[in-house]
């Protein structure tokens, strides 16, 4: 399970470095081959092969009703593999999709991760947070 925050930058070609502490986890489950897609959130999401392909069986089963969310999530899928020492590059189009440039978060999300634009992340947080906490997260949390 995937879970935790990492504050992470991009180098000038786009690469972001997985920490270790998932990169040995990513490497065991697949290799180190991911699957990165653009969600409707306004970040990215990071699957590993195995995670992706359940994924994308669940996107593929959905109603013609949701064709514009297939189109979403495989039409920007973009499969990639961590070099030797980590990395993963997310590719221009995903970096634009998601407001990119240099600071990023990276998010543990349990089966998948989500990739931040820090300053989007911090500012959808804080918006979260000002709406309150809803009564089904308050049931488990207090």
């Amino acid at each position: 399970m995937f879970i935790g925050i990492s504050a992470l930058n991009l180098d000038g070609k786009g690469r972001m470095t997985v920490p270790a502490r998932h990169r040995d986890m990513l490497m065991a489950r697949a290799q180190g081959r991911l699957t990165l897609t653009k969600s409707p959130d306004g970040c990215l999401l990071m699957f590993s092969d195995d995670e992706w392909a359940t994924f994308r069986d669940k996107v593929l089963q959905l109603p013609m009703s949701a064709q514009g969310w297939k189109r979403i999530y495989l039409g920007h899928a973009t499969e990639t593999e961590m070099d030797a020492t980590g990395r993963v590059l997310i590719s221009p189009e995903l970096r634009q999709a998601a407001g990119l440039e240099r600071e990023v978060d990276l998010i543990g999300m349990g089966r998948h991760f989500e990739i931040w634009d820090r300053a989007k992340h911090q500012a959808q947080e804080a918006a979260v947070i000002e709406q309150g906490m809803p009564d089904a997260v308050r049931d488990i949390v207090l």
